[in-house]
């Protein structure tokens, strides 16, 4: 037992370690992001901030040209670009190209090819904005944000499942237990937990935290809290069912019977989610090629 422990907490403190090993934020998004929260944005302020990022400024301007948008004159300046694309397309465009960067390096574990976590990922941001026009009556880049990061955590993380592989499973199987639960007991710290973390070094707000944190069991959050986690939780759990699944834990978690009822939203209601997911799936698509 005590030998247990202790590679428990050497598993712990490496994977803790591992953290070190992500860069930095871009903080161009985290500026964006935040100055594309006020409705009332100034174009002028949005165009000072990219125009120093060479990446996010060179995707901005391809996917301002590509054909799904059909211009009839070629976009040349950033300037033109925030005023062409708008407050909703422009924020997807920026996040999708500073983000996607973090899910390259893969998921180990979890998935056969980065790209399985990386599509369920945009799957989980769209629908988190899907949810909120129908509930909130508004876009929330802020949860954008949440929900497309919601399982950054895996990217350390899925080393090390790889390794425990069989241990995770057994106990999912053996004792009809979720995989977060069998992660934490077996390593000793689940991916929700180690991307709250990841989050806090990236100097996240507490709200991208706490729904990075909790994004399959914001019942544990204080009531006061937002309601940032239960709607990544939403959409998560939503884009599982359609089919939309981040890995070999995809299975192992609780339905969405709980959440609709938090919601009070109906079966009819997540019907026609799933029909406008796919929709916006598909410009989704047009962006990631571009990019």
């Amino acid at each position: 037992m005590l030998r247990w422990r202790l590679e428990g907490a050497v598993m712990i403190d490496s994977i803790i370690r591992s953290i070190d090993n992500i860069p930095a934020f871009p903080a161009t998004i985290q500026r964006v992001v935040e100055l594309l929260s006020n409705d009332d944005y100034a174009v002028d302020d949005l165009v000072n901030v990219i125009k120093f990022d060479q990446a996010v400024t060179a995707n901005i301007l391809k996917i301002s040209n590509s054909a799904y948008f059909g211009v009839r004159q070629k976009i040349r300046t950033i300037h033109d670009a925030v005023i062409y694309l708008g407050q909703q397309q422009l924020i997807r465009a920026v996040q999708t190209a500073g983000i996607s960067k973090f899910f390259k390096k893969g998921s180990g574990g979890y998935a056969n090819k980065a790209k399985s976590l990386w599509e369920h990922s945009v799957a989980v941001g769209l629908m988190s904005q899907i949810f909120s026009r129908k509930l909130l009556l508004r876009e929330d880049p802020v949860l954008y944000t949440s929900a497309l990061l919601h399982d950054v955590g895996k990217i350390i993380m899925g080393e090390y499942v790889h390794e425990s592989f069989e241990q995770i499973i057994s106990r999912v199987m053996n004792q009809k237990c979720s995989f977060l639960e069998a992660e934490e007991a077996v390593l000793g710290i689940n991916h929700a937990e180690l991307g709250g973390r990841i989050a806090a070094r990236w100097n996240f707000p507490m709200e991208i935290r706490d729904a990075i944190a909790f994004h399959h069991r914001p019942d544990l959050l204080m009531a006061a809290s937002n309601n940032h986690a239960w709607l990544v939780y939403l959409s998560d759990q939503a884009c599982l069912m359609y089919g939309i699944d981040g890995g070999i834990d995809a299975l192992a978690y609780h339905g969405l019977e709980e959440v609709m009822r938090y919601f009070n939203l109906r079966t009819i209601d997540l019907e026609k989610s799933f029909i406008t997911l796919h929709d916006e799936l598909a410009i989704a698509k047009e962006f990631i090629d571009i990019m």
